[in-house]
């Protein structure tokens, strides 16, 4: 199996049956956090233990907002800056309706 470089998002092989997920977390202060990942409890974990990406540093009190299954890391990277592009407001209607994605 063939194994790719650690990312910023993730260090899972490179494996065309894994599975990659797009999430949003929320910070104490409304803002939303916008990433993508293999395993959703595992990153939200790193996130709140301080071990994720930076801008989630320090922010307390975070909750996961919405996730949803992708498919291949390639999706799961354009969906993540489709989502990133939007308004706070339409983000928000994503978290509200449960889907950010056909």
């Amino acid at each position: 199996m063939a194994m790719m470089k650690a990312s910023a998002h993730d260090s899972t092989p490179a494996d065309s049956e894994t599975t990659w997920f797009l999430y949003l977390i929320r910070c104490k202060d409304g803002a939303l956090y916008t990433g993508i990942t293999t395993d959703v409890d595992r990153r939200f974990a790193e996130h709140q233990s301080g071990k994720g990406a930076k801008y989630l540093r320090g922010k307390a009190s975070l909750t996961l907002a919405f996730q949803q299954k992708i498919g291949s890391r390639s999706a799961a990277l354009k969906a993540e800056a489709s989502i990133k592009k939007l308004s706070k407001a339409d983000k928000e209607t994503i978290i509200n309706t449960g889907r950010a994605m056909k």
